[in-house]
């Protein structure tokens, strides 16, 4: 391994190395633009120069790798010199709009000018002059700032697959640009905006609501899909005004996808303030006392078999928790945590989480994907999973819709039934892996489809020591977290489907909903409904009595992603009006039904969920889950498997209330390209 001085302090460092990276290493910081670790290197902005001596000239840390006994200043009078005359140039063309830039006060480029720019310009001639670009709904363009430091194409074209960015022209004429005009149609990217080190790409949404010292910044989770992106919410006041991704190299590295980025909006509208009570067929307002009153007076005198309980997909694990507790106390079997009736069994860890890992994708070398579509149901792991294919010897085959997923694969057809019949034979592949999803598990033979994915999995040799290539793709962040606490039927119990059938025949008279809007409401007959949630969405609107809750940002709590990673997602701001976080609804709640909950705050509750599933004692780790048999050996019908997301963009009361997702559906699934496509500076 080469040694080499770097402002006098020696280094060894492994081969192939570039001089900014070993820079890195002892702890020398390099300005630069169009470098980025996770991006190819581009070379093109020279901001990184630096001394070495017996070179003729600065050299590009970038691009450069090390040599043996190679000295470098990064700090020298020439490297700042050949930096400041870098500096010089960028800015010649760049305009002065930091007062009305969105990217003032976290530019790249307005902080390194503090450090290597000129108190005054040399360039009298007309500055140059590019029209903005039209990318879709999210991206806001202003060319005039552009630096062509290109990691926004890189990123398109490496990270998101989606290589419809690009430049035109050369020199001077050289710009950023859509091929024919057209929006960036990836469901990543908003990240263009964090890559662009000036104000050229910044977020259409966020455009002129916010400077960045005017928000409070609060590390949270996201639940909008079962990843559980580490994401950073930064609010003003009561409102969330925008949400970026941190780094989390285990799980979304840094990057976020665009729905959870976006959809924040949609914390604004439809919102559930106060409880409400169905009174000659219409919701009107109440007090607490009154709704649950109301409740108290339909449930008291119920047996336990005509009540029953469905916990939606962006339920905390503690109000999950305290749901079964009293539905319990009630006497009641009947509750699940899978509104889509998917087959998983709650009593084997490892038949319901992604036992691989995110990360440890990039350690298998075959994959077989079964009844999912990841660019949609998770983009961030479909992220990785392009990742590891552009490494090479990585075959993909896929059983399923034949969609754009970012990379080359096998199609192995839509029917499942005929898979499993006549499976391929074991590849040479040392860690294959399986990811079945929930269009596959969803279906009325999901349990018999889940038996023969683990069969195919173990015949494969997916899961052997030291290696579990088993996975499950879920698309409800709610999902891992309820299984964990048990939120499943009890012995004699129904599901999700028997409730909604004894709910039209008359045998469920009470149904409570927490947060379910996913469910088919047609079916819930005449029965009682008690909603509790944070948006006037389907539940609300068939529901006799409507508790609000909180949303993800209002609150406190753990989420326990695909993986079986258990996170804690932390409040932003307080939930509006009268909502109440969820677990305090349902202990209020318990104490009216006489059946009072043995917990008074949250680290109570906490306290007592840990002692019950010692799984939530490890936060922010992956625990092996043991393998055991699981699924129910029987026929699969014949027939398509598909992924259950046809709009990536709404999938859930937040989403489907957010105004910036209604114009990504109708720009990206309706094909309705608007009229105006010019930017916000023209």
């Amino acid at each position: 391994m080469p040694k080499l001085t770097i402002d006098g302090i020696q280094v060894e460092v492994a081969p192939n190395t570039t001089i900014l990276q070993a820079a890195e290493i002892v702890g020398s910081e390099v300005p630069r633009f169009c470098y980025h670790d996770r991006l190819s290197i581009a070379g093109n902005c020279r901001m990184c120069l630096v001394d070495v001596e017996k070179s003729p000239k600065p050299v590009a840390s970038c691009a450069m790798p090390v040599a043996e006994g190679m000295v470098v200043h990064t700090k020298s009078a020439r490297a700042n010199k050949a930096r400041a005359g870098v500096m010089e140039f960028l800015l010649i063309n760049h305009p002065l709009d930091c007062p009305i830039c969105d990217q003032g006060g976290e530019c790249d480029l307005q902080d390194q000018a503090m450090a290597y720019g000129f108190d005054r310009g040399r360039f009298h001639e007309n500055k140059r002059a590019v029209p903005d670009k039209y990318m879709g709904p999210l991206v806001e363009t202003s060319m005039n700032r552009c630096i062509h430091c290109t990691r926004c194409v890189r990123f398109a074209t490496e990270i998101a697959g989606v290589p419809s960015l690009g430049a035109t022209g050369r020199g001077e004429d050289m710009e950023i640009t859509t091929y024919l005009e057209q929006a960036l149609a990836s469901e990543l990217s908003g990240n263009v905006v964090d890559l662009c080190p000036v104000g050229a790409l910044t977020s259409k949404p966020y455009a002129f609501n916010a400077r960045p010292w005017e928000l409070r910044k609060t590390e949270s989770i996201d639940v909008l899909d079962a990843v559980g992106t580490n994401v950073r919410i930064d609010s003003r006041g009561r409102e969330v005004m925008r949400v970026l991704p941190r780094i989390n190299e285990d799980i979304n590295e840094e990057w976020l996808a665009d729905k959870s980025r976006h959809a924040c909006d949609g914390l604004r509208y439809q919102r559930l303030d106060r409880p409400y009570v169905r009174i000659a067929g219409k919701l009107q307002p109440a007090t607490w006392q009154e709704a649950f009153d109301a409740i108290a007076g339909r449930v008291m005198n119920l047996n336990g078999d005509k009540i029953a309980a469905i916990a939606g997909d962006m339920a905390d694990v503690e109000s999950m928790f305290a749901l079964k507790a009293l539905m319990t106390a009630l006497g009641s079997r009947n509750l699940d945590c899978r509104q889509d009736g998917a087959a998983l069994d709650a009593n084997v860890r490892a038949s319901y989480i992604f036992n691989t890992t995110i990360a440890g994708i990039e350690q298998a070398d075959a994959l077989y994907i079964i009844g999912s579509n990841p660019r949609k149901e998770a983009p961030i792991l479909n992220a990785r999973i392009r990742k590891r294919s552009l490494k090479g010897n990585f075959p993909i085959s896929v059983v399923g819709d034949q969609a754009d997923l970012t990379y080359k694969y096998t199609s192995l057809g839509t029917d499942v039934a005929a898979f499993f019949q006549t499976p391929p034979a074991p590849t040479q592949a040392k860690n294959p892996m399986v990811i079945v999803g929930m269009g596959a598990l969803a279906r009325p033979d999901g349990a018999a489809i889940l038996a023969a994915a683990r069969s195919f999995a173990e015949a494969i040799g997916a899961v052997k020591d030291g290696w579990n290539g088993f996975n499950v793709l879920h698309t409800a962040a709610a999902r891992v977290g309820g299984l964990d606490v048990g939120l499943v039927p009890g012995i004699g119990g129904r599901d999700t489907r028997g409730i909604l059938d004894g709910a039209s025949k008359g045998e469920i008279e009470v149904v409570y909903l927490l947060g379910a809007d996913e469910i088919d409401t047609a079916k819930l007959g005449k029965a009682f409904v008690i909603y509790q949630g944070h948006h006037g969405d389907r539940g609300a609107h068939r529901a006799d009595i409507v508790l609000p809750g909180a949303a993800y940002t209002e609150k406190d709590g753990i989420y326990v992603n695909t993986e079986g990673r258990v996170q804690r997602a932390n409040r932003a701001v307080f939930p509006p009006g009268e909502a109440r976080e969820d677990w305090t609804i349902i202990r209020a709640l318990s104490a009216t039904l006489n059946r009072t909950l043995p917990f008074d705050s949250l680290a109570q509750l906490r306290a007592r969920l840990v002692a019950a599933h010692p799984v939530f004692t490890d936060l922010d780790t992956v625990v092996k889950a043991e393998w055991k048999t699981f699924g129910t050996a029987g026929a699969i019908a014949a027939g398509p498997v598909k992924s259950p997301i046809d709009n990536y963009y709404m999938t859930d009361p937040i989403s489907r209330a957010s105004r910036t997702m209604a114009q990504c559906t109708e720009e990206f699934v309706n094909g309705k390209t608007p009229a105006q496509k010019t930017g916000t500076h023209g």
